[in-house]
Formats: C-alpha cells, structure tokens, sequence
C-alpha cells in the first residue's frame, strides 16, 4: 500500500539577540549559543511526528521517542546546570557568599600587590643603607606608581568587556577586544615611557622644590630606569583583567609569587652584596614587572586566547571604550592627585619628615590593595543581579552586605596589622631615630583611614558594576576638592605630617558616606526599577 506523506515543517523558536550592554557600543552583538542547544520551548508544542493521509500513524516508534525525550531532558538539564552556575553566589545563604567571595578575592589581591608590594620591597631594602635615598624613593614612586593607577580605566574596561562577551559565549569577540585593549595599553606604555624619558627630571624637580634638590639625581635614576617597564606594564594590567573577566584569580596570584620573589632576590643581590642603592632596586623591579606581565599573557595563551594579537581599534570603537573608560578615569586622577598632594606638602617638611611619610605610606598602599579585589568581585557579580535576564535586585543588595561585612572585618584587622608593624617594628624600615619618631606621630590617622578603605572599595565597584559612573566621578572629585583644600591648611597651619594624614581620614570617610548614602538611596541602582538611566549616563560619558 502507497503511503502519502505531507512535507515535515517544524518551527523551532529563534535565539533572542536582543542582549544589549547597556552602554553604546560598535561591537556587534551575538545571539548567546549555549553549549548544548535547548529544546525545552520547542519540545511543549512540536512533536517530531508525520501526518499521513492513510492511518493515522506515527512513523516514529515509540522506543524513538523516548529516546528523542531522554536528550531533550538532558540538554534541558545541563542549560539549567549553566544558569545554575551563573546564580549560585546569588543563591547562597550570606556566608556562604562571604565564603564564596574570600575563595575569589584571596588570590585576585596579587593583581593590585604586585606594583605596592615591590615598591615596599625597595623602601626596606634602601632604608638599610641610606635615608637620603630613601626619602628620594617618595617623589620617585609617586611617579612611577602613582601615574600608572590613571591607566586604571584600562582594567575596568578589559574586565568589563570580557566579561561581558563570555556571557554572549562569543570567544571571537573576547578576543577582539582583547586584542584592541592590549594595543592600547602598548601605546599608552611607549607614550609614558616617552615622556618619563623626556620629562622626569624636570617633573621631580618642580615636585620636590629647591629645599629639597640634593634627592633629585637618586629620585631620577629610580624613574628612568622603572620607566623602562611602562609598556608591560600597562600589556600585563590588561592582561590580568581579562583573566579576572574570565572568572581566573589564580592568575595574578602565581604572577605575584614569581614576580615577588625576583624583586626580592634581585634587591639583595643588587643592594645588599653588590652596593648599588636605588639603581639596583630599580633594575629588580623593573625586570620583576616584565616577567609579571608575561605571566599573565601566557596565561592568557593557556585559555586559548591569543594574548600576543594586537589589533588597531577603529574610531567607532575607541569611542566605546572612552565612553567607560572616562568616568573611572576622573575617579583615578582624583585619587592619584590627592596622594601626590599629599606627598608635595610632606616634601616641604625636610628629608626626615619625607622617609617618615615613604615608610608610612608604603606599608598604607599594600594594606589598602588587600580591599580592592572586594571591588572587583561587586564589578564581576553584579551586573546579572543588576541587569541581567534574572534580575534581582533583593539578592544584590544581600551580596553587597556580604561585601561591606567583610570589608569592615578585613579593615579592622589589616587596621591593625598595618599599625602594628610601623610601630613595633620600625627597624625593618629604617635605624634612624628622627624618622621613626616621625612615623609614630601619624599612627592613629593612619589606623583610621586604613580601617575603612575596604568597606569603601566595596561600595564604589558596586556603583562601578551598577553603571553609576558619572556620581562616582563627580563625588570622588568632589572629595578632592574639599580635603585638598583641608590638606593645604592643616599643613600650612603648623599641624606638620600629622595634618596631612589627618586630611586623608577625611578624604576617606567622606568617600564611604557619599558611596553609602547613594546606593541606599531610592534613586540609587540597588533600589531603582529604571535600568535605562544608568545606560544613558555611560552613553553621556
């Protein structure tokens, strides 16, 4: 018997490519394609079936479907082990999220120690054998670290668009922008090298005045010769950033290690046994800091990614970045500004007053980079409660008590870490009296401003991670205007270096209660229902 059978047509529902960032961007945007496909909308209302025209009959056996349903449930079951994924430091109860949270952030800190760290490195190895060089080493790492946190704009647009894209699950544009932003942090590099070369004896003269001129050459050997670096390291800020974009902190943690250890070695060996002073240290941190930045481009070959392409953005694209890049930027300068300011008037208060604010500050930045992987992880876990398919705003503003309970936990106890270490061991530093004297009168400004760094930093990559970028520009320079102003007269009001750290409690609290006081606002991205604001301010931008 002839069987006629109608042609098969089933309709599977299309992949929505309607996922946007929400900021203007030339980069074409792809529909997410999921490891397996999904067939769980399809399933419901197409049965894999023929009409015929002579007995009703399926062609398909029984036995067939079941095993048609037996795929479909279990491609149905790893999307949902996907998603699952996505949500699971949502879902936690608050300590499993601190838990969670402590896992990523212990070795994501290795990507803010390195720099401080081998600085810190230096200033305890120079303290051994001359205070003269050691208070040239405060105007020398102003230049050298200080400018390099301007670039920071660069880790946050790398972390957010690679993150970003990997959720789409397109590697091809993961790579692409990689490749744009690698370029961009060689330009930048060659570009600040350039001008190190050209311009860093003038700038650490006009910065350390005519009282001070006898640390100019020491300061300036440091400078050119950590100026030869500027390239890798702005390649390995990138980098490091896409590897925490990719959810990867173990990364910048054996980077820290190796690159640490170099330091280290090449410190003793250069200062210690061979007599070269800040030269040396110079040269170890130098060569520590390239072999940090290869790490984390190997790293970023180990992912199947080429971290060696370098690609020429184009207008269109460039203006993307900049529209993100620019709030944070601003947010950068002030910050940099305000501690420039404060080792300009610490400069004019002698060469003691200087070795004493070195020390002081040295051991500061090393404690306060301990916060910053708890930004980080606000700017890698909040943008799916805050923006995406699942929102939800209830389980954002747990994660963010999550953040601010360790946060405040982390301050007390770096807090007094940090203190106890200038206070009961200052030989580590240095054997001068005068200076240690001097460390010691800044103990308890220093305990304050140290205690509630991490809180902020929580905050402020909430508001990074929720696209409130133009209030965070505006506060923190905001910040700077009002404590530079208190810095310049505490300092020229007799109050010595007590007064300048005193004006950096105040820098850092007024950053905490702004941050605060914005995100429980009901206007604020923790609480507001209208996501297309925040779109727009980074469109603005």
């Amino acid at each position: 018997m002839q069987i006629q059978c109608k042609t098969l047509t089933s309709t599977l529902s299309p992949i929505s490519s309607s996922h946007k960032l929400p900021f203007p961007s030339s980069i074409t945007l792809r529909a997410y394609k999921p490891p397996f496909p999904s067939f769980r909308s399809s399933v419901k209302s197409h049965r894999f079936i023929i009409n015929c025209s002579s007995p009703n009959q399926e062609l398909i056996s029984p036995e067939t479907e079941e095993v048609i349903e037996l795929v479909v449930q279990e491609a149905a079951d790893v999307e949902v082990e996907e998603a699952k994924k996505i949500d699971d430091l949502a879902d936690q109860s608050i300590w499993g999220q601190m838990k969670e949270i402590v896992m990523f952030t212990g070795p994501a800190a290795g990507l803010w120690l390195c720099g401080p760290l081998m600085s810190l490195i230096d200033t305890a190895v120079i303290g051994q054998g001359s205070s003269l060089e050691l208070a040239a080493l405060g105007p020398a790492t102003v230049v050298c670290d200080y400018l390099s946190y301007t670039f920071m704009f660069l880790s946050v647009a790398t972390s957010n668009l690679v993150a970003t894209s990997l959720a789409r699950g397109d590697k091809d544009e993961v790579q692409h922008q990689i490749s744009i932003l690698l370029f961009i942090g060689l330009a930048c590099g060659v570009v600040m090298m350039a001008l190190t070369r050209l311009f860093g004896s003038g700038v650490l003269t006009a910065f350390t005045g005519a009282k001070n001129a006898e640390i100019v050459p020491a300061a300036n050997t440091y400078v050119q010769i950590r100026g030869l670096a500027w390239p890798a390291v702005l390649i390995g800020w990138v980098a490091q950033s896409a590897s925490l974009g990719m959810k990867d902190s173990w990364g910048p943690l054996k980077a820290l290690a190796v690159a640490s250890a170099i330091n280290g070695a090449g410190d003793l060996i250069l200062c210690t046994f061979l007599g070269y002073g800040i030269a040396g240290a110079a040269w170890a941190t130098m060569v520590s800091q390239v072999v940090a930045a290869y790490m984390m481009m190997d790293a970023l070959n180990k992912k199947g990614y080429n971290a060696f392409s370098l690609c020429v953005p184009s207008p269109s694209e460039l203006l993307t970045i900049i529209g993100l890049a620019a709030p944070v930027f601003m947010t950068m300068m002030s910050k940099v500004l305000f501690y420039s300011l404060l080792v300009y008037f610490a400069t004019s208060m002698g060469t003691s007053v200087i070795a004493a604010h070195q020390v002081m500050l040295q051991t500061y930045n090393i404690c306060t980079i301990l916060g910053e992987p708890l930004s980080q992880t606000a700017q890698s876990f909040m943008p799916e409660l805050l923006f995406g398919i699942n929102r939800n705003l209830p389980k954002a503003r747990m994660l963010l008590k999550s953040l601010v309970i360790i946060g405040a936990t982390l301050g007390i106890v770096v807090g007094t870490i940090g203190t106890a270490i200038p206070w009961l061991f200052p030989g580590i530093f240095t054997q001068d009296k005068v200076v240690t004297f001097e460390m010691h009168k800044v103990i308890i400004p220093y305990f304050l401003a140290l205690s509630i760094t991490p809180s902020t930093l929580s905050l402020e990559g909430t508001l990074l991670a929720g696209r409130d970028l133009r209030y965070i520009s505006l506060s923190t320079t905001g910040c700077l205007a009002v404590a530079g102003l208190l810095l310049m007269l505490l300092s020229n009001g007799g109050f010595g270096l007590r007064g300048c750290w005193f004006a950096l409690v105040g820098f850092q609290w007024a950053r905490f209660s702004l941050a605060l006081v914005r995100l429980l606002s009901r206007e604020g991205v923790l609480y507001s229902e209208d996501t297309s604001k925040y779109a727009e301010k980074v469109k603005a931008a």
